[in-house]
């Protein structure tokens, strides 16, 4: 597939990408209508993409990268995509994910590409032609709970954090993190890395369970649209484990989270066999293969 591209006069920012009668370019503000109901097509998996969008706009530095769109002769939307620390492609053909290959390709900030496992193969594909190397690469399982929660004992002390709780959020994050992807956040950006989690508080999307200055229980809400929620950060304290707490509060969360019309979901790695289990007693369903490649160095 030929792909040429040109990037405009300096003035007015960022590359544009022509592919046959394609184009690509930085979605501009004013542009989120469109392109939120194009992420709703598919709202399990542009979940993230979507929230970021409406909680800051096209254009902002809380996005950590820049979006993208891909549109055809008629100006339809083909995809979009999140180009930067993150890297998130959602695109109807192969032409789409091939342009958003070559835009990230100039860019010096990603840390990881992440999606849907035959997206993932085919960025990597286009996008590893400049000679970038994996550094890691994570196969996982995207899982979803859609029926109505069964009976369950509630957790009184669950609740929404609060600044309080920020140190101990930080601390299970950065654990989290440095399990899964090899790199601490607190080595690469502990001011950034505080200053997200600091922000997830204010906006009621961190939950906890605490007993005698113990977390308990955790759990992220990174992405949240009228129709899904996206759970990340899931941690039950090491000494807790195996007596239930782990299970009754996902049951109170997804609970209290999900509606008529609106999902929860999540992805586990697939070599955490016993948490595979664990979510699948909470009544969560498998969906599709995810893969997260991370580049650079730890």
């Amino acid at each position: 597939m030929a792909v040429t591209m040109t990037k405009y006069e300096a003035s007015h920012g960022s590359p544009h990408l022509m592919v046959g009668d394609r184009t690509c370019n930085q979605l501009q503000l004013g542009e989120e209508p469109e392109a939120l109901r194009f992420l709703a097509e598919r709202p399990i998996h542009t979940v993230f993409m979507a929230t970021l969008m409406r909680d800051n706009g096209a254009v902002s530095p809380n996005n950590r990268g820049t979006f993208y769109v891909c549109r055809n002769r008629s100006k339809k939307i083909e995809g979009i995509a999140l180009l930067g620390h993150a890297t998130i492609v959602e695109a109807h053909t192969d032409h789409a994910v091939a342009a958003f290959a070559q835009l990230a390709a100039h860019s010096q900030h990603a840390y990881l590409i992440r999606g849907e496992r035959r997206t993932v193969e085919t960025f990597w594909q286009h996008y590893s032609e400049g000679g970038q190397q994996a550094r890691l690469v994570c196969r996982e399982m995207l899982f979803e709970k859609t029926e109505q929660t069964p009976p369950f004992e509630p957790v009184a002390e669950l609740r929404l954090a609060t600044l309080q709780e920020i140190e101990h959020v930080v601390a299970i994050n950065a654990l989290l993190a440095s399990q899964e992807g090899g790199s601490n956040p607190l080595e690469r950006d502990p001011e950034g890395f505080r200053a997200r989690l600091k922000r997830r508080i204010d906006q009621q999307r961190i939950w906890i369970w605490m007993r005698d200055g113990k977390a308990i229980f955790k759990a992220d809400i990174v992405g949240s649209t009228p129709e899904m929620i996206y759970l990340e950060g899931i941690h039950v304290h090491p000494d807790e484990r195996k007596k239930g707490y782990g299970k009754r509060c996902l049951l109170q969360l997804s609970s209290i989270l999900a509606r008529p019309g609106r999902s929860v979901c999540l992805t586990i790695n697939e070599r955490r066999a016993n948490a595979v289990a664990f979510y699948v007693r909470a009544g969560f369903d498998y969906h599709s293969e995810y893969e997260t490649i991370y580049l650079g160095k730890e």
